[in-house]
């Protein structure tokens, strides 16, 4: 099956919410392909059907004071923040033309895409049961340490919303939130992970990832 993906560069919040909108209505009607969006956002914080007020640790107005914009969005999920350096994914895929009516399905592919996407880049990777999103792997007794946050929506079993995966971003950023609402996780990225390995081109390394990923299993 065909799979469409586009690189952005990086787009307002709202506008990419104007185009998902837009893709899943030309997708539900068979006007245009599956289609994997990636692209970066000017800091924002989002606020998933799932959020509690408590888990923002900062005012609208100091968030406003920083540049970082606030919505409030119908996917899955808590609070989650994206800037400049993370790789955000919006696949709009058909799960009832692949007959995968199965959102906690849909949910895991992502997960496993991301996971090989970063194999291919070096960085070993779990999930942590009961948790939804990416975690590094690392040795048992260790505090988590988050490197992809998930959180899709379905409209007539069409997908929109998706990942964001922390390439090379300040991870201060996260200090205005409590991330998914998971006070004992940690977050981190590629860049940091990497350390001395990390390189100069590894933006572009990590968009070739994880575009390889989906189209080897979607495409």
């Amino acid at each position: 099956m065909s799979l469409a993906v586009r690189e952005l560069g990086q787009v307002s919040y709202r506008d990419a919410l104007a185009l998902q909108d837009e893709l899943v209505a030309a997708r539900r009607r068979g006007e245009c392909a599956d289609t994997l969006l990636l692209l970066e956002h000017p800091p924002v914080v989002t606020l998933g059907r799932s959020a509690h007020g408590e888990h923002l640790l900062v005012a609208e107005d100091v968030l406003a004071a920083r540049g970082v914009e606030l919505f409030e969005v119908a996917r899955g999920g808590d609070v989650t923040y994206h800037a400049p350096g993370q790789l955000v994914g919006y696949p709009i895929v058909d799960l009832a033309a692949r007959d995968a009516r199965d959102v906690h399905a849909w949910l895991r592919t992502l997960e496993e895409l991301i996971g090989e996407a970063l194999v291919a880049l070096g960085v070993p990777w779990r999930r942590v049961p009961g948790w939804t999103g990416v975690f590094v792997d690392l040795p048992e007794g260790a505090r988590p340490r988050k490197i992809a946050s998930i959180g899709v929506g379905v409209r007539g079993w069409v997908t929109l919303h998706g990942f964001a995966l922390n390439v090379d971003l300040d991870l201060a950023g996260f200090d205005a939130i409590v991330p998914c609402g998971l006070r004992a996780v940690e977050m981190t990225s590629i860049a940091r992970e990497l350390g001395d390995r990390a390189r100069a081109d590894l933006a572009a390394r990590a968009r070739a990832a994880v575009r390889r990923a989906f189209l080897a299993r979607l495409g």
